[in-house]
């Protein structure tokens, strides 16, 4: 068996992951969210090329069904992919995930090879391949790693995923820069797009590497998975779980989108203006993130709690961006919507580690599916939405979110997520918690 870390925690035993593992699981999520994140923007650009003798409406079509296509990826593959790393291991499908990942980006560079529908079955294949990476490394990281420091590790992969999305605009800076530097020195023309392309393949399989290497093939669950019963009230609470998540991810959806259609509503909201919400937006999810990193928050608060106040501050943002009158209150809204989600998603996705070991992949790949159908429904619901009701399109976004803010409210016992601890032994255990690490 290859070793682990040597960073890993004699206190916490060999199941533990390392600090370079942990590195190296994060730096995936990373890199396939700035990939998304980059290429998204080129679509219009890179198809025209293609399809020189079609109409710039007929584009926009296309643009909009390739990111469709790349989303059924991800709602097919996350739930199978997840099923299948409970049976055969994490190790194996997440590396088979980065494999494909490189694999369906490699066409891409010639897509006049492959055409339009070669095209569309790659992007899908894009997604069906992430879709393993998505859910299998917070089952990994949840699997290998003490209660006591979860939390903080999956404010860390959440940041992370934040980052990556963020850090593709800046991808696509540094392959505009490279193909002028290519040119300067008589290398040949090469697009932005393929740059971006080969760049995402490059870091693709410089993860396989790494991971490859780092993660041993065998590797024991944390003690508290494989001796303690399951945390969740069967099959009851997970379901609630993906429920909630994908009603957040509906609503978050469709906030983005709102933004982006209230700067076609109002002339004076300037595309700086709306790029600066979705920076402020960013932003405060990172704040929140770290929030849950430094404090141990999840680890000392109610569960319930926690998902109550973080539905109730994004209930209150989407109010105020329902009733606005000012670009000020706008930011305000902006904010709220932002922080309260950011809380409540990675408490959701903090509840579903505590599922037994031999159903965390299925758990973490029904919330990812349950993700990415909230997030395709909502924008689909927004954009009929504000052609019909306008700026209070955001008072509707709530109401997904008022339901198990009621369920939370008037009846706890169909969110017991958590069951009881049994008392500490060491009576001085109860004056005297232990502090949660710092360490990620």
């Amino acid at each position: 068996m290859m070793r682990l870390g040597s960073d890993a925690s004699p206190s916490t035993g060999a199941s533990t992951l390392g600090r370079w593992q942990l590195g190296w699981l994060a730096a995936a999520v990373f890199v396939v969210s700035a990939g998304y994140g980059a290429l998204m923007p080129l679509l219009p650009a890179w198809l025209g090329a293609l399809m020189a003798a079609d109409p710039q409406a007929e584009i926009a079509r296309h643009v909009g069904l390739l990111s469709g296509a790349y989303t059924a990826g991800m709602l097919v593959g996350a739930p199978l992919w997840g099923m299948a790393s409970d049976r055969v291991g994490r190790r194996l499908i997440l590396l088979a995930g980065l494999v494909g990942y490189v694999a369906s980006l490699l066409p891409l560079l010639r897509p006049e090879m492959i055409g339009l529908a070669g095209v569309y079955a790659m992007r899908a294949a894009t997604g069906l391949f992430v879709a393993a990476v998505v859910p299998v490394v917070p089952a990994l990281v949840a699997e290998h790693t003490p209660e006591d420091r979860r939390a903080k590790r999956f404010a860390w992969l959440g940041a992370m995923s934040l980052l990556g999305f963020l850090f593709g605009p800046g991808l696509n800076a540094l392959s505009s820069r490279l193909s002028v530097a290519l040119i300067d020195m008589g290398a040949g023309t090469y697009s932005s797009t393929d740059l971006v392309i080969l760049l995402s393949i490059l870091l693709g399989g410089l993860m396989m590497l790494g991971l490859a290497t780092s993660l041993p093939g065998k590797l024991a669950p944390a003690p508290d998975l494989e001796t303690a019963p399951s945390r969740l009230d069967d099959g009851r609470a997970a379901l609630a779980l993906l429920v909630l998540n994908g009603a957040v991810m509906f609503a978050l959806a469709g906030f983005e989108l709102g933004i982006v259609l209230q700067g076609q509503q109002h002339p004076t909201l300037s595309s700086r203006a709306i790029s600066l919400m979705f920076a402020e937006c960013s932003l405060v999810m990172l704040g929140i993130n770290a929030l849950l990193f430094f404090t141990g928050l999840l680890e000392r608060a109610a569960d319930r709690g926690v998902l109550a106040v973080g539905l109730m501050v994004a209930i209150i943002g989407l109010a105020i961006l329902a009733q606005h009158r000012s670009d000020a209150w706008m930011y305000v809204g902006v904010s709220l919507t932002a922080a309260g989600t950011g809380l409540v998603l990675p408490t959701i996705s903090f509840l579903a580690a505590g599922l037994s070991r031999q159903r965390l992949g299925a758990t973490m790949g029904g919330l990812a599916s349950a993700a990415g159908l909230g997030q395709t429904m909502g924008s689909a619901v927004t954009g009929w939405l504000f052609g019909t009701v306008a700026q209070l399109s955001f008072a509707w976004l709530a109401v997904p979110l008022l339901a198990p803010l009621v369920l939370l409210l008037l009846r706890p016992s169909a969110w017991r997520v958590r069951r009881p601890a049994s008392a500490p032994s060491d009576p001085s255990a109860r004056f005297n918690p232990p502090r949660p690490s710092q360490e990620p």
